[in-house]
């Protein structure tokens, strides 16, 4: 059997007398969009936190590679090939499109610098995120400031940052957020076709999007993963729609 991409394995997080998350095993496999979905309070942030580094399980193991990364700092994880955009814009405002992209690149070589203009004129760099930038169609705005893009534009440029770390898995939260209907309708197609490229972990509420792109989805409440299936399977199961789906099913 083919190891997963990435993957949990029983991992629990306590906060107190809270558990955040409960035994929690899930896996990626090449190719593939699986889907996390679940109610506000779910666990979700915290089980992306905890795939990506920012916290450590209580319990468990996070692998990626068919290496464990458990104990590797976030930088670290990046470094080993998991690309994350986040619900939140973690670009630089103020500068340009191109720029955001070396800096992502430049995390990818692990290489020190001091200057950032020295940076912008390695050849290695530049190369890497024109590249990237090629792939997601933001060529054409590489010297445009960052805070002039539109949100969708931005969320494109998120991705092209995790593309300059040659990623062997994406991790994503809510790509979809703040996008209109036309957006997410551009960014569902986008993503299918990224799949190729990397597989996708894709925590998402746009459940039309969700259903679109996951060839797998697994149901996050109270912090345990209730079932993990297909679309077919997930909008059959009567304990995921009595926990969220209703009548999204």
């Amino acid at each position: 059997m083919t190891e997963p991409v990435l993957e949990t394995r029983g991992i629990t997080k306590r906060f107190g007398a809270l558990t955040a998350s409960e035994d929690v095993s899930l896996d990626l496999k090449a190719g593939e969009i699986h889907a996390i979905i679940g109610p506000n309070g779910a666990g979700k942030s915290t089980l992306i936190q905890q795939i990506c580094g920012l916290l450590h399980p209580d319990a468990g193991q996070v692998r990626l590679g068919g290496a464990d990364v458990t104990r590797m700092a976030a930088a670290a994880r990046a470094r080993a090939g998991l690309g994350r955009t986040f619900q939140v814009s973690q670009l630089a405002m103020e500068d340009t499109v191109l720029q955001n992209v070396v800096l992502g690149a430049l995390g990818a070589v692990g290489r020190p610098w001091r200057f950032f203009g020295a940076a912008l004129r390695d050849a290695e760099l530049r190369d890497r995120a024109e590249a990237a930038l090629a792939q997601v169609g933001l060529c054409d705005v590489a010297a445009m400031r960052c805070a002039d893009l539109s949100h969708g534009q931005r969320r494109q440029l998120e991705v092209a940052v995790a593309l300059s770390l040659s990623p062997r898995a994406f991790v994503m939260d809510e790509p979809m957020a703040g996008l209109g209907a036309e957006g997410s309708k551009r960014m569902t197609g986008f993503l299918s076709e990224l799949r190729g490229t990397a597989p996708i972990l894709l925590v998402e509420h746009d459940m039309d999007a969700v259903f679109a792109l996951a060839d797998r989805i697994s149901v996050l409440v109270y912090g345990r993963i209730i079932a993990t299936g297909t679309v077919a399977e997930i909008r059959a199961d009567r304990a995921v729609r009595d926990a969220y789906l209703g009548e999204e099913a």
